[in-house]
């Protein structure tokens, strides 16, 4: 197991640089410009844009530039934004509670939901009950999210007027009524992801018992005596969660990376839509540094999966 940790994370290391290359290059050939807001500026000379993009280091060749931001990162800095001028690592730690606390709970809930109704609807196969969770998992992944988001809206912050539909990032939970005002705003995104995840987990779970309920393993545990609700949980859910940890395990990382059209639609300031304002500002290093973050938890996630797999199956070994 050690020696294939190490080689996958050997692997990993020309893997993540052909990413950055490929994020760096795309968003440097990308349309729009950080100095932009100066074009239309008559009273901002073009000896002061020439500076100020020189001092930015935009006036240097793509791989030079490239370099700069690679030492950079291998320091552990991510730069500075170029909108606001702070720092983009106090940008994503400031926004990274909200995401944790919208998407992240979403994410929990979702797989709590998920597991336990992938298996009753698959031992209760073609009864009212899995017509009825099959029919809302169809919906949950095929309708987008900002349509589930603005019915949402619709119904329970404009009709019923039950919850906010925009996000009070400056409330502080310093006592009861806070935590409940906090609860309340964080009712409707949260409903909007947990559907979303619950929905495409729930069918993943369900495929994969009804592949192995009728399995010789599972009617031999039948044979010997075994109860239908031990062979499930002790055989065949362990069998059929193999390819959910993979589903889960490349999920994981839009927890950290937020959810852009859900934070956007309830005004959510996470990482989500931070990473929509960096598109629209052009702001070069925060989106690099959001994009290059998804791709090593990406990588990261992938390992853990694998190393997941061999503690749901005996048979599946490491050398």
């Amino acid at each position: 197991m050690a020696r294939y940790l190490v080689r996958r994370l050997l692997i990993s290391i020309p893997t993540l640089l052909g990413i950055s290359v490929i994020i760096f290059a795309v968003l440097a050939l990308a349309p729009g410009d950080p100095l932009s807001q100066f074009a239309n500026n008559p009273e901002v000379p073009e000896e002061v844009r020439q500076r100020v993009r020189d001092s930015l280091g935009l006036s240097q060749p793509m791989p030079v530039r490239y370099v700069h931001w690679l030492g950079q990162l291998l320091q552990g800095d991510l730069g500075f934004s170029y909108a606001t001028r702070s720092s983009v690592t106090q940008l994503i730690l400031q926004r990274l509670p909200n995401t944790l606390a919208v998407v992240g709970v979403a994410y929990l809930i979702g797989i709590a939901v998920a597991v336990p109704l992938g298996v009753f609807t698959a031992t209760k196969r073609y009864s009212v009950f899995d017509h009825v969770a099959t029919t809302l998992a169809f919906i949950g992944f095929s309708v987008p999210s900002f349509f589930t988001g603005l019915i949402l809206i619709l119904i329970f912050a404009v009709q019923l007027r039950w919850f906010p539909f925009i996000y009070d990032s400056t409330l502080t939970v310093h006592d009861f009524g806070s935590l409940v005002q906090q609860i309340r705003q964080s009712i409707m995104p949260i409903a909007v992801l947990t559907f979303i995840y619950a929905a495409t987990l729930m069918r993943y779970v369900r495929a994969e018992m009804l592949e192995n309920l009728p399995q010789d393993y599972a009617r031999t545990a039948r044979s010997k005596g075994l109860r239908e609700s031990a062979v499930v949980r002790r055989h065949v859910l362990r069998n059929s969660l193999i390819p959910v940890i993979t589903l889960v395990a490349l999920g994981l990382p839009s927890v950290f990376t937020g959810a852009v059209i859900t934070e956007s639609i309830f005004s959510v300031p996470g990482i989500g839509q931070l990473l929509i304002l960096s598109i629209v500002n052009a702001d070069t290093p925060v989106v690099m540094a959001v994009t290059f973050s998804f791709a090593v938890l990406v990588v990261f996630f992938n390992l853990v999966a694998d190393v997941l797999y061999a503690a749901a199956d005996p048979r599946i070994r490491y050398s």
